[in-house]
């Protein structure tokens, strides 16, 4: 089953980070926004998923299992001439890598469905885009890593690392030597949450190491914005698995996470630290503290009397079958549109969880993905890609193998 590039003028771009978390998804927005302007239709592939929904086929109505990210480039960039059917054609669940150990995934199966998703695409696109996951190497377990995935599509990489620049190269280096071994053109490099201050050094030096060592150019330097890593309410709703007592129509606020107060002080000082505080603050406290309960809920309505803003949070805390809410309380709560969140871990733990959580982007919060699309699209070289992308451009020191037949011997191996 050859790979369809007929009608393409361009090789196909596969976006991979050096690890999770550098904001590869962000990049692969800007990248679509971009391309969508430069092309008729684009393609969008997510060759191997983890985290998945269920999403519904516009061919034939039948369930489809997607990766998350599907349904977000999707939806976004409304991406009508795609079915779901062709967009994730494999998920990799808990228990799968066991199964596929143990013989009861096919290796044939899982390159078919990559090569019939990515072909039904390309038969209806200009230009393809395909989005990996994790580092180069995840999914070498079941030998359908980045960097494989890429060959056999002939795709060409863009690799996304954290800003830096001894650290930041180290990283890319190892990615780089994976995608080497696989034969897979480097398009180029984007270096993310680069510090103000760092831009032009980062610009200056990395271009260096890049072109000195690999030949391969800096696509972009992307400045840091810390909106993008708010979590919205509804992302700790996910988190904590809950849902808010109150204040429903606000689970898209973002709140800072490293501005959290906890509060363990008197009831006077908590309502002084209320009114001197930014009004978009998030208060943790343990489910006990009844009065500072009252005393938020009061001065909630206070300022909703007098047509002042409101935006402050609180997190109630306290371990499940030890500490409870007050029955009493939590009728209060629920008359009120204040945002109560009630945690059933300990404070320390809920404080711990929400300092280390890293919220993903989801169709569902819009304002943070148009934030992340108008951040990134203008800080990447578009001209410079699509030069490097072009196929009338062949020869890189390692031209990217097209495979044509998923059988071939030696697929897969490193080295």
């Amino acid at each position: 089953m050859p790979i369809n590039h007929v009608h393409h003028l361009h090789r196909p771009i596969f976006v991979a980070a050096t690890r999770q978390h550098v904001g590869k998804t962000s990049v692969s927005l800007a990248l679509a926004a971009g391309l969508q302007k430069r092309f008729d239709r684009i393609g969008f592939v997510k060759p191997v998923g983890q985290q998945h929904l269920i999403v519904q086929s516009q061919e034939d109505g039948s369930d489809v299992r997607v990766d998350k990210d599907v349904k977000l480039v999707r939806e976004h960039f409304k991406l009508n001439h795609l079915d779901y059917k062709h967009m994730s054609p494999v998920i990799i669940p808990p228990g799968y890598t066991r199964d596929y150990i143990d013989g009861k995934v096919s290796r044939h199966d899982q390159l078919r469905s990559i090569h019939s998703a990515y072909n039904a695409q390309a038969k209806v696109s200009d230009m393809m885009l395909l989005e990996g996951t994790g580092h180069i190497g995840v999914g070498s377990c079941v030998n359908a890593n980045n960097a494989q995935v890429a060959a056999m599509v002939g795709a060409d990489m863009v690799l996304v690392a954290n800003g830096g620049l001894g650290s930041a190269f180290d990283e890319l280096d190892l990615n780089y030597n994976m995608c080497k071994s696989n034969g897979v053109r480097i398009a180029g490099v984007v270096i993310n949450k680069v510090k103000h201050d760092k831009i032009e050094q980062t610009r200056k030096y990395m271009s260096a190491l890049l072109k000195n060592n690999w030949g391969v150019p800096l696509l972009g330097v992307v400045p840091d914005k810390p909106f993008l890593g708010c979590p919205a309410l509804a992302d700790l709703e996910r988190l904590f698995n809950t849902e808010l007592l109150s204040g429903h129509e606000h689970r898209m606020r973002h709140y800072n996470v490293d501005g959290i107060n906890l509060v363990t002080t008197s009831l006077g000082r908590f309502l002084e630290n209320l009114r001197v505080k930014p009004t978009r603050t998030m208060y943790v406290t343990h489910v006990t503290r009844n009065d500072i309960v009252l005393g938020f809920l009061a001065e909630h309505q206070r300022r909703m009397a007098e047509g002042r803003s409101f935006e402050s949070a609180l997190v109630l805390c306290g371990r499940k079958g030890r500490y409870d809410l007050f029955p009493e309380i939590k009728d209060m709560i629920e008359t009120l549109h204040a945002p109560v969140l009630h945690v059933t871990d300990s404070t320390y733990k809920a404080m711990e969880s929400m300092q280390f959580f890293t919220p993903k982007l989801n169709i569902e919060d819009t304002s943070r993905v148009d934030q992340a699309v108008s951040h990134y699209e203008p800080h990447i070289d578009f001209d410079l890609l699509l030069h490097r992308t072009s196929k009338a451009r062949s020869s890189f020191d390692e031209p990217t193998i097209k495979r044509t037949s998923f059988d071939e011997p030696g697929w897969g191996r490193s080295g």
